[in-house]
């Protein structure tokens, strides 16, 4: 009969969740450096590359592979003959692990948990709680998977009640045009079939924890109905030239992952949730013999890419930017950003809003300026600032108008742009532009300088001024418009349908 200390389990969060923040895993590096060869869309091959690039630099440096690090999940499987040496439960042991892990002072983790979710919506500063899954299961062993999900790709989960003679494939190729690219595209798709609501949610996130071997069933042959549906859907979603960042191109999905349960008669549960670019999870056992320490990849491993800025990109002056250069501007189009740059987000626009109706001055001066959407890590040893990569931009949709009548001149985000936005740039001839999501801790690199120039309360929320140089971004909404994200996928769906391009991938 094993005997499981508290200790064991708090060390082995902690180990855990501090490794998958710097590490991909394996299977997603090997999957993404084959998408990287096969890719033809010149921005998404870009894309995929500061993917690559990032990973191997965050991987040698111990940093951050996204800002965002992600809302921790646990699988707990405990054999039902273990024996425990403890005083805190489960879910403190766990939530411990992610304390220490969140607060290591040489890799600090960003802390995004927020308590009171309907109101105050207050940070709990540690990260925690986690959310705990608890099993009993046969065995003397405890077997534990933790995944860090970051809010992009959590919050492009879809969950439907299907009639039972519905089609699942139509319903997973009517939801991922819908997803756009927030959930930072190519990752994986995790479906659960069957149970209850809450069951085939349940297996969905669960399935996320497989490793991607795609490749590998195709090469086989699918031996079972499962299979061959993991592959249909796999074929059919990258079919929509959606593309690395929704930039048009081969690969939205890396793989399909489907888990199904028995469920009512009258049922059909149905559960879609995607992975990010910072695919982020880990499993280990306890078997009383102490903690578990995950063995840490070799470096050699990792495909030969190094991201270099494109040759035709256009180098931008920010400290001169006109409206002339901004419109002269059209969508696809690369850019270095050299300058300073504002940053804010949620809550730093909200703040201004309410500012604004309360006649109250504004402690930044917006007009001629371009703002950065991102919540970074904090910086440590002689890092200008952490891991710095774009949130969401469409969560700052209501925003825009807004900001827009303040002057601001352009805003730097990850993923597409809703109606309302668009309507707002094309009316004021500004332009939004595209960072590349799961490319944290290289575009870190072009920061240089740093310092918070208002709502300093607000933490990583509060608006900084940043210095960069040759920051990297696609133009994915210009001033008449025109937007990538609607525009390219369309132009590869039609590439692939003529060329049958994705036949090479099989």
């Amino acid at each position: 009969m094993a005997v499981i200390r508290e200790e064991d389990v708090i060390e082995s969060v902690a180990d855990a969740l501090q490794y998958i923040s710097y590490y991909h895993p394996m299977d997603y590096i090997r999957a993404l450096g084959r998408a990287y060869e096969l890719e033809q869309g010149p921005a998404a091959k870009d894309a995929i590359a500061q993917i690559l690039t990032n990973s191997r630099m965050c991987a040698e440096g111990h940093r951050p592979i996204c800002q965002d690090t992600g809302i921790v999940t646990a699988f707990v499987k405990i054999g039902m003959n273990v024996q425990w040496q403890a005083t805190k439960t489960v879910q403190e042991m766990v939530d411990e692990g992610v304390r220490r892990a969140y607060l290591h002072p040489e890799n600090r983790l960003r802390a995004s948990i927020v308590a009171d979710p309907a109101f105050s919506r207050k940070n709990t500063k540690d990260n925690t709680p986690a959310v705990v899954h608890v099993e009993m299961v046969p065995g003397d062993t405890v077997e534990i998977t933790v995944a860090a999900k970051g809010g992009g790709s959590e919050n492009k989960s879809k969950f439907k009640m299907l009639n039972p003679s519905d089609s699942i494939v139509d319903w997973v190729l009517e939801m991922v045009p819908q997803m756009g690219a927030g959930w930072c595209p190519p990752g994986m798709l995790g479906i659960g079939i069957g149970g209850t609501a809450e069951k085939a949610m349940l297996l969905a996130k669960e399935s996320l924890m497989e490793a991607i071997d795609m490749a590998e069933l195709k090469a086989r042959g699918p031996q079972n109905e499962l299979e061959e549906l993991r592959i249909e859907i796999h074929d059919k979603v990258n079919a929509l030239g959606i593309g690395a960042q929704g930039l048009g191109g081969l690969a939205t999905v890396l793989d399909v992952k489907i888990y199904d349960c028995p469920t009512h008669a009258a049922s059909k549960p149905i559960a879609m949730i995607p992975n990010c670019a910072a695919t982020r999870h880990a499993h280990f056992v306890l078997d009383g013999s102490g903690p578990a320490y995950l063995e840490a990849p070799d470096l050699a491993d990792w495909p030969k890419v190094e991201w270099t800025p494109s040759k035709e990109a256009i180098h931008v002056d920010l400290d001169a930017l006109t409206p002339e250069v901004v419109q002269s501007w059209k969508q696809g189009d690369r850019l270095l950003l050299n300058g300073k740059m504002l940053t804010g987000r949620d809550a730093a626009h909200k703040r201004i809003q309410d500012m604004l109706a309360k006649g109250e001055p504004l402690p930044v001066e917006f007009k001629g300026r371009v703002i950065y959407y991102v919540g970074p890590v904090d910086p440590v040893g002689e890092e200008v600032v952490g891991p710095a990569g774009p949130t969401t931009a469409t969560r700052m949709d209501k925003f825009t108008r807004m900001m827009l009548e303040q002057g601001l001149t352009a805003m730097v985000g990850k993923a597409e742009r809703g109606p309302m936005a668009v309507d707002a740039i094309r009316d004021h001839k500004s332009a939004y532009l595209m960072a590349v999501g799961g490319a944290a801790y290289l575009v870190a690199r072009a920061i240089k300088g740093s310092k918070v120039v208002g709502f300093e309360d607000l933490g990583m929320e509060a608006i900084y001024e940043f210095e960069v140089k040759d920051f990297p971004v696609t133009v994915a909404v210009d001033s008449e418009g025109k937007n990538v994200h609607h525009l390219a996928p369309l132009v590869w769906r039609e590439k692939i349908a003529k060329e049958r391009l994705l036949e090479p991938a099989e």
